[in-house]
């Protein structure tokens, strides 16, 4: 008690923003680095993984696949707390872009190569057999180049805007995410539950695929960026509901749920982008009005 308050005298209450800012622990520092650490150690173990595939141990290859899902589920995690616990730094940033280009970058492009490409069967025309090898090695490291070079133009970028502008009071990514990138090769890898492809035409569609990822991440077209959920605000009881539906489809349902959730955020940038160039080329212009012809008098 102070001198005012002995004497009786009323002091005013101090106001919220004139309260010192409260200190954070150091531990709190580690935690958001410590998901990406987790991050970092799924992508390491995907490349292990990758490397003991085989045509008779296809499992490897969808372990690796399910090793990149985890990484993304704490790459999502990690800046969210950050920003939460209010302890966001540079040093977080640039070890959580380096760790994404490991998992998300280097790991998916590996899985692509060695899962759609290596493991091709010698019976084939063994021309046709090296080209789809070098096409493939081709096309696995523009991928991981393209999740490079997205992540160097997000780190910046300051608020960056699509070049098909959606909705204001909406959040959007310019590109397609690296996470999701990776996740659109680790979602076809573990629908096929690990299972190299072994057909040509199948390669060859497996080689556009990856091609057309690495351009939607480096691309600036819309992608929905999910930041305007807030967990931490109350959120309604049909939401919960929802989240736990879906959760529960994941779970006896992973392989369609998951190759069906990443096609959906793929397509959706590029149907977004179809809509906004339709609704922007220009009408047609009126068809001229009939000229006009002076009635006759009668006579």
């Amino acid at each position: 008690m102070d001198a005012a308050d002995r004497m009786g005298v009323e002091t005013p209450k101090r106001r919220k923003e004139d309260r010192p800012p409260r200190r954070q622990r150091k531990g709190m520092y580690i935690l958001p680095s410590l998901f990406t650490t987790a991050n970092l150690a799924a992508g390491y173990y995907a490349i292990l993984q990758v490397m003991h595939g085989t045509l008779a141990e296809g499992w490897h290859f969808d372990f690796a696949a399910k090793a990149i899902g985890f990484a993304i589920l704490f790459d999502g995690l990690d800046g969210r707390i950050a920003r939460m616990t209010r302890t966001s730094s540079d040093f977080g940033r640039e070890l959580d872009s380096l760790a994404d280009v490991i998992t998300f970058g280097v790991a998916p492009a590996l899985l692509a190569y060695m899962w759609g490409f290596h493991l091709l069967p010698y019976t084939m025309n063994p021309d046709l057999r090296t080209k789809a090898l070098q096409f493939g090695a081709a096309a696995s490291f523009l991928f991981l180049v393209a999740g490079a070079s997205r992540l160097a133009r997000f780190n910046i970028q300051v608020n960056p805007q699509p070049s098909n502008p959606g909705r204001p009071d909406r959040k959007y990514f310019v590109g397609m995410p690296i996470p999701a990138g990776a996740g659109v090769i680790a979602a076809v890898v573990h629908f096929a539950s690990g299972e190299p492809l072994v057909s040509p035409w199948t390669a060859l569609t497996w080689l556009l695929l990856v091609l057309a990822t690495g351009y939607l991440m480096v691309s600036t077209w819309r992608f929905y960026s999910f930041k305007d959920i807030h967990f931490s605000s109350r959120q309604p009881f049909r939401l919960i509901v929802i989240f736990g539906a879906l959760f529960a489809v994941f779970w006896f349902y992973s392989r369609w749920f998951l190759f069906g959730l990443a096609l959906i955020y793929m397509l959706s940038g590029v149907l977004w982008r179809l809509q906004w160039i339709i609704r922007r080329r220009p009408s047609p212009p009126p068809p001229p009005a009939p000229a006009y012809k002076e009635a006759s008098q009668p006579s």
